[in-house]
């Protein structure tokens, strides 16, 4: 996914939602009233134009600008000790004092109260690069006006962002329904495409509820409607003239529109926006796991049907998950009853639930049903959690391991060579030192594993069987083998990152 000012597959855009009663004494109206839509909006069918009902949506929609300051090392002078080092020094630097220089970034917007809140996205307003930092945000209006903004809120993890300027009787609209949205519905989209302007497109649904794999809580509207870079905040409009999304991201190889575009829900945007209006910090439920979809090889590993409910591959300590006995290797196939799917994930679900109370998991554990009962905890900061996940560099496996006698027989079924995990591997391939089981010494590049695994990763378990030694995990394999299955689960341990892993069994 990218962002709307520059990605390759899907590029975000933005989005946000909240609604504003009027102050009393103002005899202004929404621009979407529904009285005034009722005379403007198309009738049913296909619209002859869409005109008269732009002319009055168009002045809420802004558009918006920051400046940035970037702050970046120079560059060392490569002629440093030769006698060519002063001829070329002013040029190049000499890895002095870090330099600054001045960026920005384009978007789009649209204003939600006659006393100036506006809603884009969150990317549209965030720093454009490490070391960035936004000097000041500019919101212009169709009529050429222009404003200085200032951030009222943000929540990165649903890319939303709510902004003020101080004005009086401002033109803006009110969010509409999305749960009514249906594929084939015409959508109009407004925005401020590659900084050119004010621009209107019309399209239809192309589908609802769809998921493209940006964060844990993407689940958008899809249209054809054209959006392209800079569209980022900008609303979409349904034939009644109301907003049912925020144009978000595109999916795109080459940068620009190919008619898949995407749109937070107002039903998401909206509590959202109304919580960050308040001043208020979104606060979303957490289970501390680590979780993987039920592709076909893992259900076929696993034995269960595919698309049904999301894997654990790990479970934070004092955290509700393990409190409540959920295990890696479990499967999640009911939150409070809801289903867990592709378009409702587990980590959508559980962040629905409100941190502190008390939500019904219905797991599959080694085939058999389970029901956990979880307290539900705040989940942290996107940094928080990035710093839980851990890093480093690619594989780091010892070269004075290299000679180590690597085990034929998960050899020759998997393609991978195999030795046991020692102290000293584990410090230089960076995993925790209570992790146990064995090391990859190399795959076989012909292999199923060599598209999945790499030298130095840790196999801590087959088929949830733990395994220490190249014998266990061949005898595991074998098993597998006799009970007719063409795969084997690997628990797979990368660092501090842990996963499951289907890998088929060779002949």
């Amino acid at each position: 996914m990218r962002y709307a000012y520059a990605i390759t597959s899907a590029l975000l855009l933005g989005g946000a939602t909240a609604t504003l009663a009027l102050q009393p004494g103002t005899a202004q109206t929404a621009q979407n009233e529904p009285a005034v839509m009722a005379a403007t909006a198309p009738r049913p069918g296909a619209p002859m134009s869409f005109a008269d009902m732009v002319a009055k949506l168009q002045p809420a929609v802004v558009n918006i600008s920051t400046k940035q300051t970037l702050t970046v090392p120079q560059q060392a002078n490569p002629f440093q000790g030769t006698p060519f080092a002063e001829m070329f020094g002013g040029q190049m630097g000499g890895g002095g004092p870090p330099v600054k220089r001045e960026g920005g970034s384009l978007g789009s917007g649209f204003l939600i109260s006659p006393d100036g809140y506006i809603v884009t996205n969150n990317h549209v307003i965030a720093p454009g690069a490490k070391g960035a930092s936004v000097d000041s945000i500019t919101v212009k209006l169709v009529d050429g006006k222009e404003y200085v903004a200032k951030v009222v809120g943000r929540d990165p993890s649903s890319d939303i962002a709510v902004l003020k300027v101080q004005g009086t009787n401002l033109p803006y609209v009110r969010f509409g329904d999305s749960t009514r949205s249906r594929v084939g519905d015409w959508v109009i989209a407004i925005g401020n495409p590659f900084g050119i302007g004010s621009s209107v497109t019309a399209g239809i649904v192309s589908a609802v509820h769809r998921v493209t794999g940006g964060g844990p809580y993407d689940r958008f509207i899809q249209t054809d409607a054209s959006i392209n870079q800079g569209n980022s905040g900008g609303p979409m409009f349904d034939m009644n003239g109301a907003v049912i999304g925020i144009n978000s991201q595109i999916f795109s190889q080459s940068g620009g529109n190919i008619g898949i575009g995407f749109a937070i829900p107002s039903e998401d945007a909206k509590p959202i926006v109304d919580t960050l209006m308040k001043g208020g910090t979104v606060k979303r439920g957490y289970l501390g796991v680590g979780i993987q979809p039920v592709t076909d090889d893992i259900a076929a590993a696993l034995g269960l049907p595919k698309d049904r409910g999301e894997l654990i591959s790990r479970v934070e300590p004092n955290e509700g998950a393990a409190r409540a006995g959920l295990k890696p290797g479990d499967v999640v196939v009911r939150v409070n009853g809801k289903e867990v799917t592709p378009e409702q994930t587990l980590s959508r679900l559980v962040a629905d639930v409100t941190p502190g109370s008390t939500a019904r998991l219905d797991v599959i554990r080694d085939g058999r049903p389970v029901a956990l009962n979880a307290t539900v905890g705040t989940r942290p900061t996107e940094d928080q959690l990035q710093a839980l996940a851990g890093g480093g560099d690619d594989d780091g496996f010892p070269d004075e391991d290299d000679s180590a006698t690597p085990s034929s027989p998960a050899a020759n079924s998997l393609g991978l060579n195999v030795v046991p995990l020692t102290p000293q591997i584990a410090r230089s391939i960076g995993v925790d030192a209570t992790v146990a089981g064995v090391v990859v010494a190399s795959v076989d590049p012909s292999s199923d594993a060599a598209q999945k695994l790499k030298r130095g990763d840790v196999v801590t378990s087959v088929n949830r069987v733990p395994v220490r030694t190249a014998a266990a995990m061949a005898a595991e394999v074998a098993r597998a083998r006799a009970a007719g299955r063409d795969q084997v689960l690997l628990f797979v341990q990368r660092q501090k990152v842990g996963v499951f892993l289907p890998v088929k069994i060779g002949k």
